[in-house]
């Protein structure tokens, strides 16, 4: 008899789990290596479509006689077009020409040792293929070199030379420069950038008189250019270029990075006073006899009491308070105050209701231009009475000596400070800070940090200022540098730059203080100094920064309700030579600036 086994062995439901996930594993990892490929396939035809377009474009220029290589409307005139938007193997390419007639050392150059008379010996094309939508596409640049068959003949040409700085006078690389001549026989329109050195050279320009419309910018930047005469500017400070006959006209425009600015408006209690109309005014000009200054605006600090200013071009600006019921009784900083380059300035108003006559009486130390707190300012009457006394707020705190040495938690002796590295000279000579000399060379870095401030109250902390500013170059670009520290306990120190994060450093170029580090009572500083050159060193002589201690403007006191007429005052200060002002009041508000002499 046969016996049947009908016991079927499956697949339980973990094993098909198992078995699904293995193959989806398998699938995304097989789909994944194919996508991959077909992106390196993509990726490489792009690359060789456009490389295909360069040298496409490169042999139209190769057939084309010399007289034609150019950009139509551009300097050299030719047949070429500026930008082409073109189609290749289904991708969109942008191809953009540029040709630049040069002026070869070879025979001269113009305006040169020989004078070359010629300048435009030859000409270079570069051409640059980029593609928007293509991702991950470098675009791709060729350049060659064209010159003419013939020998060159007398030109009746010029040359046009532009030169870009920054605020520090040092080239500004590839800044975006726009020429526009629409007095020409054919408008030219240029559109190009600098070289490395800060440089534009357009060579066999057409003259004209005053004919050339030249504007110069970069991302992040402010923009300088020449201006037209008119009636209402008849004497630009920069007019349009004039090119002239085998002549070089030399240009220079001054860009640098925009900054931003916040004017905030209170009473003397700290609270927010609305909408006072004010008048913002910078120093630079673009037009003289009559003056036209570059920026002039009417503002006010809106319902909030804060005006916020972006895109601002650093200059030197002064502002000016238009309201009818409200006068302005301090500032800081002052109403007149320098807006550096890449910086955040808060300038921030004390208002009180007009009462009728005030006068603001600013005092400053004559060395540093910084405010002097605890300045004794006495109003006196034509017969000498004393009227009123006042004492100016503590608005800045200066270090010139370090040679009390080390050790020292809380700033009571102003010649000594906290701690150093050992690579920091302190006392040779006193009242100076520079690196340590040992076995005839400098340290190559050294460190300083101060004993702590305690300004007395809750700050509002503005700007670090040290002199001497400029130091040797060969020490190297910031051979001084800053960080400070805020808190409120006295205790917890942590360092940090102008944009408030332990990655950055107070500079020439940056000294203003981050508002993050105000409404605290407490600070220190810590210095670096480095050098490139270890028989050089950099040095500084005082250390010094501006803050307001609650509401109180710094180094400044007001008097009110005053009558028009005839007043003096006398201002003195521990360690100042006292300063006698003679004092008119004959408007319903006034600034008296004092300056004071150490003695």
């Amino acid at each position: 008899m046969e016996i049947k086994n009908n016991n079927k062995k499956g697949f339980t439901l973990v094993e098909l789990l198992v078995g699904v996930s293995v193959f989806t594993v398998i699938v995304v990892g097989v789909y994944n290596a194919y996508t991959a490929v077909y992106k390196v396939v993509s990726v490489s035809r792009q690359k060789i479509a456009a490389i295909d377009l360069a040298n496409e474009q490169l042999e139209i220029v190769k057939n084309l006689p010399y007289a034609q290589v150019g950009i139509d409307g551009g300097i050299p005139d030719g047949l070429l077009t500026a930008v082409q938007t073109l189609t290749r193997d289904g991708n969109v390419f942008n191809a953009t020409t540029t040709v630049r007639n040069i002026d070869d050392p070879f025979d001269g150059t113009l305006g040169g040792t020989p004078n070359d008379l010629s300048p435009a010996d030859s000409k270079t094309v570069e051409i640059e293929i980029g593609c928007v939508l293509c991702r991950n596409f470098k675009p791709i640049t060729i350049t060659s070199r064209v010159a003419p068959k013939n020998l060159e003949t007398a030109s009746t040409n010029g040359a046009l030379f532009v030169r870009v700085f920054d605020a520090n006078g040092n080239p500004v690389p590839q800044a975006s420069v726009h020429i526009e001549n629409n007095l020409a026989t054919t408008s030219i329109v240029i559109d190009d950038e600098t070289n490395n050195n800060g440089l534009l050279a357009i060579v066999d320009a057409p003259p004209g008189i005053n004919a050339y419309e030249v504007t110069v910018t970069k991302s992040g930047y402010s923009t300088d250019s020449t201006y037209p005469i008119t009636v209402a500017n008849p004497n630009p400070t920069k007019p349009h270029a004039t090119v002239l006959l085998q002549q070089v006209t030399a240009l220079s425009f001054v860009i640098d990075r925009k900054s931003t600015l916040s004017v905030r408006s209170f009473a003397d209690t700290c609270a927010t006073v609305n909408n006072i109309p004010l008048t913002l005014k910078g120093s630079k000009t673009v037009g003289t006899n009559p003056v036209i200054l570059k920026y002039n605006t009417n503002n006010t600090t809106g319902g909030s009491g804060t005006l916020s200013l972006s895109n601002m071009e650093w200059d030197t600006y002064a502002l000016t308070m238009t309201s009818g019921t409200y006068d302005l009784v301090g500032a800081n900083p002052l109403i007149s105050f320098l807006l550096s380059p890449n910086s955040a300035q808060n300038v921030d108003l004390v208002v009180a209701p007009k009462d009728p006559n005030t006068v603001l009486v600013a005092v400053r130390d004559s060395a540093s231009s910084l405010p002097l707190a605890d300045a004794t300012v006495q109003l006196l009457s034509s017969g000498g009475s004393i009227l009123a006394t006042r004492i100016t707020g503590k608005g800045s705190l200066v270090q010139t000596n370090w040679s009390g040495g080390s050790g020292q938690a809380t700033s009571t002796n102003l010649t000594q400070y906290f701690s150093s590295n050992g690579s920091v000279e302190t006392n040779s000579p006193a009242g100076d800070l520079k690196l340590r000399y040992v076995l005839g060379q400098y340290e190559s870095d050294g460190v300083l940090t101060s004993s702590t401030y305690d300004t007395g109250g809750i700050s509002n902390f503005q700007e670090i200022v040290w002199s001497p500013m400029d130091q040797a170059t060969s020490t190297g670009l910031n051979s001084v540098r800053f960080q400070i520290a805020t808190n409120d306990d006295g205790g917890t120190w942590n360092y940090v730059g102008p944009d408030g994060t332990s990655g950055t450093y107070f500079t020439p170029s940056n000294k203003t203080i981050n508002p993050s580090q105000s409404g605290k009572r407490y600070l220190r500083y810590k210095l670096y100094l480095h050098t490139d050159d270890v028989t050089r060193t950099p040095n500084i002589s005082d250390i010094a920064f501006t803050f307001t201690a609650s509401c109180t403007p710094p180094g400044q006191v007001v008097f009110t309700g005053l009558s028009n007429g005839t007043y003096s005052l006398l201002v003195t200060k521990a360690g100042y030579e006292t300063q006698t002002v003679p004092l008119t009041i004959n408007s319903a508000w006034k600034l008296q600036d004092v300056v004071l002499v150490s003695q």
